[in-house]
């Protein structure tokens, strides 16, 4: 699929493909193409049936003349630029990245530049359109002051390979965080729904009712004395600020988190003669430390990691000192 002109196929569907829906056929003739991406064809016209626009739950039959127009790739109006993030690796199809702490994924009010995005598209200039949108394919999202491991997909094949072992949980990964207090146990496992907060919409909460299924398994790594705690964690589902939510959930909320951990003043009540601790750190203390999947190429599992990055690390050396 080129990036400057319209691309058109047509097929006629066989024995063998009868009864498919019109969506699942189209995306094992075109590999380059997601089941959503075909929808939003069917949606704008772009696919016809027996020279008719079909529904996108239309199962085709055999000797159906299927014919599909996929509109030149749309420029996404961003102007890349320079942005700092460490390469860990990049292949045909996929790019990962250490994303450093204060980096924005994407534009969004207050960030019209200077995103992973901007950096992407200075970095990569082949990357193909995902979406219809020529823009690098963001498969999974890091908290703005989250630091570590991601995944970018250059095609919308790829996309879709990735994007279903995040689904399905078959991806792994594996954050280090520091939180308040020690827990009691050496390792344990949260089972907690987690939905948008009934009065704080931009923030989560843990519900009882409803919300979507959220698993976070956690092991102790380090404490020091009875007021931080190093955990290695490793959340089993992807929902919003899900180990920040959990962690908070269970008495231990992230260290520097300013929205589901404690405020400035509470800290002195944990850290008395400690204080110029919380006055060095400036965001949560979360890092995603590795990340592993089966690669879409080789269809063989692969391991990328980022170490912990250097404001985090000085906290942990000052917070060894005192101890």
């Amino acid at each position: 699929m080129g990036n400057e002109s319209e691309s058109a196929f047509s097929f006629d569907v066989e024995d063998k493909d009868k009864d498919k829906r019109i969506d699942v056929f189209l995306t094992d003739r075109i590999k380059e193409l997601t089941r959503s991406r075909v929808q939003d064809l069917i949606k704008r016209g772009n696919v016809r049936v027996n020279d008719r626009t079909p529904k996108t739950s239309y199962r085709v039959k055999r000797c159906d003349h299927v014919f599909v127009s996929i509109p030149p790739v749309r420029p996404y109006h961003l102007d890349p630029e320079p942005v700092d993030f460490t390469l860990i690796h990049e292949d045909a199809s996929l790019i990962v990245v250490n994303k450093p702490p204060g980096l924005v994924i994407h534009p969004s009010p207050g960030h019209h530049t200077g995103t992973l995005v901007h950096g992407l598209l200075e970095h990569c200039k082949e990357l193909s359109g995902i979406g219809g949108i020529l823009r690098p394919g963001i498969v999974h999202r890091l908290d703005k002051d989250t630091s570590g491991v991601m995944v970018v997909a250059k095609n919308d094949r790829v996309h879709h390979f990735l994007s279903e072992q995040f689904r399905t949980g078959t991806l792994k990964k594996k954050y280090v965080a520091l939180v308040h207090g020690i827990p009691r146990a050496n390792e344990g496992e949260i089972d907690l729904p987690i939905s948008r907060h009934p009065k704080k919409r931009k923030q989560m909460s843990v519900t009882h009712s409803g919300g979507k299924q959220a698993i976070t398994r956690w092991k102790k790594m380090k404490a020091f004395g009875d007021w931080i705690c190093m955990l290695s964690v490793i959340p089993k589902t992807g929902r919003t600020h899900q180990i920040r939510v959990h962690l908070s959930y269970m008495g231990h909320p992230i260290v520097g988190d300013p929205v589901y951990g404690y405020r400035h003043h509470r800290w002195k009540q944990h850290v008395e003669g400690r204080e110029e601790i919380p006055n060095t750190i400036k965001r949560q203390m979360l890092h995603a430390e590795t990340l592993g999947f089966v690669h879409p190429d080789t269809e063989e599992y692969c391991e990328f990691g980022a170490p912990v990055p250097h404001d985090m690390e000085r906290i942990i050396e000052k917070m060894e000192r005192i101890d």
